[in-house]
């Protein structure tokens, strides 16, 4: 059985950091597609990074590329996202998916991630 448990979400001001962690148990083989997603209250979930767990290669939304770092630990089987200079417009619930599609530009659709968490909110005050 697949989980995805996520944490580090809270409330802080505008340029503030935070680092999401996603702890991840029951995936089958070593190499996924693994993602964050967010949702804004009345907007559709949008992709916001993801990473090729077998090469490490990442990807990007245009709206976070420079300011959040999606990383992951073998070790822990956890994946991260470092969020810094936060923004308002990222307030969010922000979700941890695995067994996407990475390649071409499927890694931002979220109909392709069989596994998802929980989520953990994020609140940026301006």
């Amino acid at each position: 059985q697949v989980q995805l448990v996520e944490s580090g979400g809270d409330s802080v001001a505008a340029g503030g950091s935070l680092r999401l962690s996603c702890a991840a148990s029951g995936l089958a083989y070593s190499s996924y597609c693994m993602g964050w997603f967010r949702q804004a209250p009345g907007k559709e979930r949008e992709g916001v990074a993801a990473i090729y767990t077998g090469s490490g290669t990442t990807y990007y939304a245009d709206s976070v590329k420079g300011r959040f770092t999606i990383s992951q630990d073998n070790a822990k089987n956890t994946l991260y996202l470092q969020m810094n200079s936060l923004k308002p417009e990222d307030t969010a619930m922000y979700y941890c998916a695995a067994d996407g599609a990475c390649y071409g530009g499927l890694w931002y659709n979220r109909y392709e991630y069989k596994y998802w968490g929980q989520g953990t909110q994020v609140t940026v005050s301006a």
